[in-house]
C-alpha cells in the first residue's frame, strides 16, 4: 500500500504535490530505519581477560584498575580451599538498587569478577599465589552472561574457555600438609546451575546480608554497605546495622552455632534450594532466613530415593548426623551423591563438622 501511494504521487509530480512526495519518501523509509533498530545487538567476549581493563599490570597481582572495586562477603561458597578475590564494575555514573533480601538492581554494562586461587603456602601468605581462573558475569542489555577465563602457567593472562578446564594444583594447606586436586573449571552454561534464579541468570553474592561487613579500603576500615552507597554505587540501602547481615562460618563472634551453620547451609546449597532456584521442586528451602523445620529438611523425605541417600531416611534427624543425608551428601565426592554438585572435588572438612555438631545438637 505504501509503494502505490508512492507510484501515484511519481505519477502526479509537480509542485503542488511536493510535500505529499517528500511525506510518501519518510513513509516509505520507517521499515527500513525501524529494522535497523529491533536487531539484536551483536556481541563477541574477549578472547583475553586482559580486554576488560579490570587490573592493573598483567593482573597477576589482582589488583583493580580505577573504577574497579573490591569486595568480600560473609561466608563463601566451599571451592576446593581455593582463595577467591572479588570485583565488581559500575558503569560510569549509574549505581545499583538495593533490595532487602534479592539480589541488587545493577544496571546494564556492570561486570561481576571473582578469582579462584591458592595461596603456595596457606602459612606463608608472602610467597604468592597460583591464580586459577577469574570468572565475569557480565549485564548485557539481553541479561547476565557468565564469562570462564583460565590463568596460563606464566600468570601473565587468562584466556577464555567456554567448555571449561581441568587445571592440577598444589599448595601447602594451614595445617602444614601437602594437597593437590584436580581443579574443576565450569563451562558456560554450568553458570546456570548455582546463577539460575526463576530462570534468569543472575548475581547472587551481591545481596544485603552477604555484603554487610567490613572492608579494608585503600583509605581505611568502612562497612562495604555504606561505602558503597557514599561512593555513588548503591542507592536506597539503609544505615549497616537496620541491614540484614549473614554469620561467618567459621566465627563463632559473629553468631550462634545455628547461625553459623545455617549460613554455611545458605551459601553452599540455597542458591539451588529455594523458592527461586533450580533445586526448588525438592521442597527444600535452605536458606538461612527460613524457620519452618520441615522446609529446612527435618524429619523430611527426600523427593527421590536412590544412591543419594545413602540409606537413609529423613534430609535431617535431630541429634543423629550419621542417619541425616545432609550429612551423608556434603560428606562425599562421588557424583551423583555429593552436594553441592558442582564446584568442588573435595570435602569441606570443617564445613562438614560444623553441620554435624549443629544437627547433634538440634532440639
Amino acid at each position: 500500500m505504501i509503494e502505490s501511494l508512492g507510484a501515484l504521487l511519481l505519477k502526479k509530480g509537480g509542485e503542488c504535490y511536493g510535500g505529499l512526495y517528500m511525506l510518501a519518501f519518510l513513509i516509505m523509509s520507517i521499515p527500513f530505519v525501524v529494522g535497523c533498530a529491533s536487531e539484536p545487538e551483536e556481541w563477541e567476549p574477549p578472547e583475553k581477560l586482559s580486554a576488560f581493563g579490570l587490573f592493573e599490570g598483567n593482573g597477576a597481582t589482582q589488583e583493580p584498575t580505577e573504577g574497579v572495586v573490591p569486595y568480600e562477603i560473609n561466608t563463601a561458597l566451599f571451592s576446593d580451599y581455593t582463595e577467591k578475590y572479588r570485583f565488581i564494575k559500575l558503569p560510569k555514573g549509574q549505581a545499583g538498587k538495593y533490595d532487602s533480601e534479592k539480589s541488587f538492581n545493577l544496571p546494564v554494562g556492570t561486570i561481576i569478577a571473582k578469582t579462584f586461587a591458592y595461596p603456595h603456602d596457606m602459612r606463608d601468605p608472602a610467597q604468592g599465589l597460583l591464580l586459577l581462573e577469574t570468572r565475569l558475569l557480565v549485564h548485557r542489555p539481553d541479561g547476565w552472561i557468565g564469562l570462564p577465563y583460565v590463568w596460563n602457567e606464566a600468570q601473565t593472562e587468562a584466556v577464555l574457555e567456554i567448555a571449561g578446564e581441568r587445571v592440577d594444583a598444589r599448595w601447602i594447606h594451614a595445617d602444614g600438609q601437602e594437597m593437590q586436586s584436580r581443579y574443576m573449571v565450569p563451562n558456560m552454561n554450568q553458570c546456570k546451575q548455582c546463577h539460575d534464579q526463576n530462570d534468569q541468570l543472575k548475581p547472587i553474592g551481591i545481596r544485603a546480608r552477604h555484603l554487610n561487613r567490613d572492608y579494608d579500603y585503600d583509605h581505611g576500615r568502612e562497612n562495604q554497605l555504606a561505602f558503597w552507597s557514599r561512593s555513588g554505587m548503591l542507592n536506597g540501602a539503609p544505615k549497616a546495622e537496620r541491614a540484614p547481615r549473614l554469620a561467618v562460618w567459621d566465627d563463632p563472634r559473629t553468631g550462634t552455632l545455628d547461625d553459623r551453620a545455617r549460613a554455611w547451609v545458605e551459601v553452599n546449597c540455597a542458591h539451588c534450594h529455594s523458592p527461586e532456584g533450580r533445586g526448588w521442586s525438592t521442597g527444600l528451602d535452605l536458606m538461612a532466613s527460613q524457620t519452618d523445620p520441615a522446609m529446612m529438611g527435618v524429619y523430611k523425605l527426600p523427593t527421590a530415593a536412590g544412591r543419594g541417600t545413602g540409606g537413609n531416611e529423613y534430609d535431617i534427624v535431630p541429634r543423629k548426623p550419621e542417619e541425616s543425608i545432609f550429612v551423608y551428601r556434603i560428606g562425599s565426592v562421588e557424583p551423583d551423591i555429593a552436594m553441592p554438585e558442582l564446584g568442588r572435588q573435595l570435602v569441606h572438612k570443617e564445613g562438614l563438622a560444623l553441620v554435624r555438631e549443629w544437627i547433634e545438637k538440634m532440639e
